[in-house]
């Protein structure tokens, strides 16, 4: 059984590295020829200018790697340890967190679609990014209650439990939201949400393994694997960005892996870099009209204010990894002490 689920792991990041390096390959020449390009937002830093009409929207990449390598380990083989009433539970909760991610990822194909074609730099408005989110993920937390994985119950270290009773649904509705955009907010440096992001699908990767949660291991491994196949195309310099489609999906991945294991709590762990980010700009936002002007950090998000300190793009991406690595590390002491 090691065996097989060991293979499977392999298998998964292998395709997804493969099938996603390939895509670029093919994907981003068909991007410069229907000019999908980036348009640098003016409230944006001035210096990533020269960054204008790099093809965008290239989340398409990691979106058929991660697709294409989960194809190929459920169709292939047995994606987890166990058969039957279980492992179809485990494809249902595979497909929830997939929901949950595409539905995410469409909200942002539509937010470029807008900005790239229709040339309108801001993109969908607030009000309807928000009507939509408010849609997915009232149908990603419909899912998990049919599935009896939507609890109040939290896990403590130690082995205690924390019941938040009807409180807890308004915080994981608005908590997954959130989320999402803390991870598209992260997107803002060649290869920053992408190496990010490969850190918290090993913290995943680790975490469900020794949660016994092995369908979350065979995603978390092939996000893992897409991720370094689409750093071949998005390190610095980058060659395409992948736009609001591919954060945005990444934010249905990182925040539904946590609850489809009944540990929303984990992805203050493995996801503790977006959430810093985003933290820092509802920090300033606050702050500057409380002060009538004044702002805490130079800019936001935070990764910004390195930059204008000096910092170079590849610095600030090892550096956030770092913490999301300690981030993981500080997951998993959790899991064992819970």
């Amino acid at each position: 059984m090691v065996t097989t689920l060991s293979w499977n792991l392999l298998k998964a990041a292998l395709a997804g590295f493969v099938i996603t390096a390939a895509a670029g390959w093919l994907l981003i020449p068909a991007l410069r020829r229907l000019h999908f390009g980036q348009t640098i937002r003016e409230d944006g830093p001035t210096w990533h200018n020269k960054k204008q009409g790099t093809p965008t929207m290239g989340g398409l990449c990691f979106i058929l790697g991660i697709l294409g390598s989960l194809g190929l380990v459920y169709f292939t083989g047995i994606a987890g340890a166990q058969q039957g009433a279980d492992s179809l539970h485990q494809v249902q909760s595979v497909l929830l967190v997939l929901f949950l991610a595409f539905g995410s990822g469409l909200i942002g194909f539509l937010d470029d679609f807008i900005k790239v074609v229709m040339h309108r730099n801001l993109g969908l408005l607030a009000w309807q990014k928000l009507v939509l989110q408010f849609a997915v993920t009232f149908g990603f937390l419909f899912g998990l209650h049919k599935l009896g994985l939507l609890t109040p119950v939290i896990g403590l270290p130690g082995g205690g439990t924390l019941n938040l009773g009807l409180a807890y649904y308004p915080i994981a509705f608005f908590g997954i939201i959130f989320l999402v955009n803390a991870v598209n907010l992260t997107d803002g440096l060649d290869g920053l949400c992408t190496s990010v992001t490969f850190v918290s699908m090993l913290g995943y990767l680790l975490g469900a393994s020794l949660l016994g949660f092995f369908h979350v291991s065979v995603v978390a491994a092939a996000v893992a694997g897409a991720c370094a196949g689409f750093l071949v195309w998005n390190f610095y310099p980058a060659k395409v960005f992948m736009g609001d489609t591919g954060s945005m999906f990444f934010g249905g991945i990182v925040t539904g892996l946590a609850f489809i294991m009944a540990r929303p709590e984990l992805v203050l762990f493995f996801g503790i870099v977006y959430i810093w980010d985003a933290m820092t700009v509802v920090i300033q936002r606050v702050y500057f009209k409380l002060t009538h002007g004044k702002r805490i950090f130079k800019m936001t998000p935070i990764h910004h204010a390195f930059e204008m300190r000096g910092w170079k793009e590849v610095q600030i991406d090892a550096y956030f990894s770092l913490i999301a690595f300690i981030g993981c590390v500080l997951g998993v002491m959790y899991i064992y002490m819970s």
